[in-house]
């Protein structure tokens, strides 16, 4: 594979060795995998988990550096940068793996909806306040969010995730529209099923979404360093969620249609109202 190049304005051509990594959620799942590509490849890799045994077994196991702590909230993250750049000389990729999925709808608790924007938005963004500004000053620097298909199509059963998810993708879009040529590389990352923790918890309605199509943290690690070679700002572990994306685009209504029978076949028509 080609060597990736995150040094230089854009990622094309070159290595991973020696470069300073971030990887939040890297405890376990595609963080976890992540991580180790990541090591393996070269790359000086900081742990972040909020379980902090996690974060410091698989910090052992690739020869990397633990970091436990909050990777969303405002005095966590400005923590978690402060002590991973001081760990790596300054940070050039800044994984923002970290997410949180909690199920239902506008009748959701306004905890979860907070928790679901902390997490799954604002990690993002208040990792690029810091990062960005050094990176400006140095002309490079690599943002790789974890947004899920769920940002670019639907989760049924949690509208907090999907609204969420919609959300990060904006965010990304907006980063490299706004910094991608001035040295910054976005880019998102937005698997289907995963056999994870995750995929686990998300119960017999979100397995009869899922599980068919679920594929590896391994595969997933395998997409994003392919993305990392060739730069693209999505990564696509499923390849099919592009055509789904067309078609969202092409004819909503026809895709929100079939949205509702799929909502109708796993959830049940009492589910519609």
């Amino acid at each position: 594979m080609t060597d990736v190049e995150l040094k230089n304005t854009q990622p094309k051509g070159t290595q991973l060795t020696d470069v300073g990594a971030v990887v939040t959620g890297g405890g376990n799942g595609i963080g976890a995998a992540i991580a180790r590509r990541l090591a393996g490849a070269g790359a000086r890799v900081v742990v972040n988990d909020l379980d902090a045994g996690a974060a410091e077994a698989v910090a052992a196991e690739i020869g990397g550096i633990a970091v436990p702590g909050d990777a969303a909230g405002e005095a966590g993250v400005t923590a978690l940068i402060a002590e991973a750049g001081a760990h790596l000389g300054g940070i050039d990729l800044y994984v923002a793996n970290a997410g949180v999925a909690v199920s239902g709808g506008p009748e959701a608790l306004e905890s979860d909806w907070d928790l679901s924007w902390q997490v799954n938005v604002m990690s993002h963004v208040r990792a690029a306040r810091e990062l960005v500004p050094g990176w400006l000053e140095r002309g490079r620097g690599h943002l790789l969010t974890t947004v899920s298909a769920a940002g670019l199509l639907s989760m049924l059963g949690s509208a907090p995730y999907s609204v969420t998810k919609h959300a990060a993708l904006a965010f990304g879009e907006w980063m490299s529209a706004t910094y991608g040529d001035r040295g910054i590389t976005t880019q998102c990352l937005c698997p289907l099923g995963v056999r994870t923790n995750m995929l686990d918890d998300s119960g017999s309605e979100g397995q009869a979404i899922l599980a068919g199509d679920a594929i590896t943290p391994e595969e997933v690690a395998d997409a994003v360093m392919a993305g990392l070679a060739d730069g693209r700002f999505l990564i696509l572990p499923h390849p099919q969620v592009a055509d789904y994306y067309a078609a969202r685009a092409a004819d909503t209504d026809a895709w929100l249609a079939g949205m509702r029978r799929l909502q109708a076949k796993v959830f049940g028509t009492e589910e519609q109202a």
